[in-house]
């Protein structure tokens, strides 16, 4: 896990999609996608439940 990772993760919290993030951040969404599941998959957790909504999961929330 990176800096750039750590400062996507919260974007997507503070600005609620993974597109508004990507704006936000000048990224393309699937880098924001992809960055998230590079995180996930070395915690071994998932961080959102991907709706219209970054919703954050159980474990999101603690990660937060």
């Amino acid at each position: 896990m990176n800096l750039k990772e750590l400062i996507t993760f919260q974007t997507i919290v503070r600005e609620g999609t993974f597109a508004k993030a990507a704006d936000k951040l000048h990224y393309a969404q699937s880098t924001i996608t992809s960055q998230i599941q590079r995180v996930e998959k070395e915690m071994g957790v998932q961080l959102f439940r991907r709706n219209w909504e970054a919703e954050l999961t159980d474990a999101g929330r603690l990660f937060a």
